[in-house]
């Protein structure tokens, strides 16, 4: 759970996912060893997968690798399996990051006239009735490769706002209501601020062909806000099988019990 960390990234207050990561590893291995990940998640955001790796000369039983790093994680943190990859050869080298293929991600929103206890930090909410048919309707503009600056932070580093978009589903589940969007890589805060405009249409407030005016803006400011980062979920990072990485092969069901 993401709502304990300040984000993944290092900083100098040692309160992310990484630093915590990173100071296991070392008490494990005896000596520090610096972590590269798939995709860098914000304060308060979860990830049901994460993938990262990371340069050493020990040999150590894979096993050993998880179940010695778990022993210096906190509950909210957890090492579920490790892979050794070959030697590094030219145009062959493994990275956490740039060998992705896709990633995942789930938004979750509780949509009802009043906040659920039971969600609280593991969901956005929504009072006003939402109209899933309209929403997916907005959401079939963004498939396809376009330049999405009209849903990036202004701190965003990434080179490109270029981005291919594969998939953005979206499913009721009674009060819950489940996004879930997969794209070659996502810019900085593009999930949320695509789910906070997808609300816009879903309440009424604009007509779904407004998504394909927001995206040919290409400006911040066509967008929504950017939404609460409570139920957002890092879902699945997709490689080539060719890594043997040990990868679930599809994005889980989210599961909320009480619900």
């Amino acid at each position: 759970m993401g709502t304990a960390w300040n984000g993944y990234q290092k900083q100098p207050s040692r309160d992310t996912v990484q630093d915590r990561l990173e100071i296991a590893l070392e008490r494990f291995a005896c000596t520090p060893l610096h972590t590269t990940c798939a995709g860098r998640t914000d304060a308060g955001v979860h990830a049901i997968e994460q993938v990262v790796h990371f340069d050493t000369d020990l040999a150590r039983p894979t096993q050993s690798w998880v179940r010695g790093t778990n022993a210096f994680l906190p509950d909210s943190i957890v090492v579920r399996w490790a892979h050794e990859l070959p030697p590094a050869e030219e145009g062959q080298e493994f990275h956490a990051r740039f060998s992705a293929r896709s990633r995942t991600y789930h938004y979750v929103l509780y949509n009802h006239p009043n906040p659920s206890a039971l969600l609280a930090g593991r969901a956005g909410w929504v009072f006003r009735p939402l109209d899933v048919e309209r929403m997916r309707e907005a959401a079939r503009h963004l498939i396809g490769t376009h330049d999405f600056t009209s849903f990036r932070a202004s701190g965003c580093q990434a080179n490109s706002p270029v981005k291919q978009m594969h998939e953005v589903n979206i499913e009721r589940h009674g009060d819950v209501i489940v996004f879930t969007v997969r794209a070659s890589a996502f810019l900085h805060h593009m999930v949320r601020n695509i789910v906070g405009s997808l609300i816009y249409v879903g309440t009424g407030r604009n007509a779904p062909d407004w998504m394909a005016e927001v995206l040919a803006a290409r400006s911040r400011d066509a967008a929504a806000p950017t939404f609460m980062p409570d139920g957002l979920y890092l879902a699945t990072i997709d490689y080539d099988p060719k890594w043997g990485l040990p990868q679930r092969g599809q994005s889980p069901v989210l599961v909320f019990p009480g619900l």
